[in-house]
Order: structure tokens, then sequence, then C-alpha cells
């Protein structure tokens, strides 16, 4: 699983930060999470392959957070696309986006599929034979959704050494993969544990963008392994935290350790502060895995 963010301030623009938008890269999808103005520049100076977009995410209609989508579709269509695009947002972003196409009289020359969210419960979204993913209803000044990402069931690594002794087919490789036991033609059984390893762990990640401290929404992400939460504001700041509906560093903080997750990290920061670490100081007051997100930075887990 990597992570690159690409933008992960708020939402006042300046020429050396830019608004939130990421790209997750889980079980050879490329998730685009968020699309704020910029976002196919940083896709370009980060090197990263437009054309394996094929899911885009986007949490709420604040210009920060989905302005740079019509530039990145009407982009798509310069560079000749044709594979299917499929974007998640709330409702009204099809209106928007194809209000924009409309006036400019530019179609796409590749199908737009618009999944339009309303639903005030988590449900998932998005589902193949390798990765889920399910909203995470958020509090905010409009309707407003995280996403979660998990990983399905997870094949399980050959013991070659093993194979190679009881000499089975690679035609089985892949029921061995998958769990299966093996039977011999002298009419053995073969378990599946000792054939293979033991699998890691399932990757999972948590966006959860523009958000009031809310703890509705640990049962969703309960074990997480990454958790990426905003944190507009430090806590002198949390009456305006508030009062803008945000969250503050020492709140994400909350959410992550009583979520149970591995890692934390830290996003949407307010431009008035001059030193993101302060945020990770406050952060790692209450929970310690901290990690702090910012423009250009990747992760890999």
């Amino acid at each position: 699983m990597k992570l690159k963010i690409l933008g992960c301030y708020a939402a006042t623009p300046r020429t050396i930060t830019n608004p939130t938008s990421q790209v997750l890269e889980l079980k050879n999808h490329m998730f685009l999470i968020d699309c704020g103005e910029g976002t196919q520049v940083q896709l370009r100076k980060h090197k990263l392959k437009f054309s394996r977009i094929e899911h885009v995410f986007i949490s709420h209609l604040h210009g920060d957070h989905f302005f740079g989508l019509i530039g990145l579709i009407s982009t798509f269509m310069l560079l000749g696309r044709d594979k299917d695009l499929h974007i998640y947002g709330p409702k009204g972003i099809k209106e928007a986006i194809l209000l924009l196409l409309k006036l400019g009289n530019a179609y796409t020359s590749y199908n737009l599929y618009f999944h339009e969210l309303t639903s005030k419960e988590s449900e998932v979204i998005f589902e193949d034979n390798k990765v889920r993913v399910t909203t995470i209803p958020l509090q905010h000044r409009v309707y407003t959704n995280g996403y979660l990402f998990e990983e399905k069931i997870i094949e399980r690594p050959l013991n070659m050494a093993a194979i190679l002794n009881y000499d089975i087919d690679k035609l089985y490789y892949n029921k061995i993969k998958m769990g299966g036991d093996i039977y011999l033609e002298d009419g053995r059984i073969i378990p599946n544990f000792e054939l293979t390893f033991e699998p890691s762990l399932p990757n999972s990640y948590a966006f959860c963008s523009d958000t009031l401290y809310t703890k509705d929404i640990l049962p969703i992400i309960k074990n997480v392994k990454v958790l990426y939460h905003e944190s507009t504001f430090l806590e002198k700041e949390a009456l305006l935290a508030e009062k803008t509906m945000h969250t503050t560093a020492k709140q994400a903080a909350t959410i992550a350790k009583l979520a149970h997750v591995e890692t934390l990290i830290l996003g949407h920061y307010s431009t008035r502060y001059g030193d993101i670490n302060l945020f990770k100081e406050e952060a790692q007051e209450i929970f310690d895995n901290v990690l702090l997100g910012d423009d250009g930075v990747e992760f890999e887990f």
C-alpha cells in the first residue's frame, strides 16, 4: 500500500502549498482521493501516470477538495483517454461538472460515471475481488464523507520448498494461494498450512476529510492500519475548530487512540501556522505513532 500526498493544506491558496488531494495505490488500483486546485499539476510534477486513475473519490463540495476535478477531466480528454472514469461524491457533483463541460462545449471522449452519495449511514460504494471502499459519514458544514479502503482476502505466500518436495503441478498454485488443500494421486491429503506461510494482515486506509471531532466514526475505522485525519487547528484554536466544524491535532490523535489504529497521518493544516511540526508535537501527547502529511510526501506501508 502506497500513499502519495499531492496536497494537504487548508483552503487559503498559497504558492508554496497545495489544497487536499492524494493518490492511494492498493492492489493494482490507483485511487485519487479529493481533487483540489492544481491536482493535475501535482500529478505531473510527481510523475504519476494519469491513465491509471479510474476511480476518483470526492469528500465534499468545497473548492479546496474538488475544484481541480474539471481540469483533470478536461486534460484526460486532451490526452485522448478512452477508459471509463468513475467519480464518487456528494449529490450535485454531476450537475456541477456537466454544466462546466456544457458551457465550454467540451464533452469527453470517454465515459464518465457519477456515483452520487446522499446516505448519512456508512455504505459500501465500490468493491471488486481485491478491494472494498466504504463511506465514513463526517460532520462538516456541508454533506461530507471520508472513505475506508480495505484489502480483501490476502493470498497465502507459497512455501516452495514444501511444494517442490511433493512435486505438485503449477496448475494448483492458485488453489494453494487461496487456502486450498491438495489431494495427491496416492490418496494423501496435504493440508494447506504445510504448503503456505501465514499472510500479512490486510492493508486498510481511512481518509477522514474536513470534520468536527466526532466519535461516531470509531466503529467504522476501528483497528485500521493507517488513518489520515484532518487537523486544521492546534488546540489553542479549539473554539475556532468547533465553530468552523474542523478538528485539532489533539482531537485527531484522540480518535486514533480510541480506534486503536496503527498509524496516524495529519493534514489539512491551516496556513496561519508557520511550522507544521507543532501539529505532530501536540498529537504525540495523545498518540505515539504520528506522521506529518505534506505536499509531495510518499508513505509506503
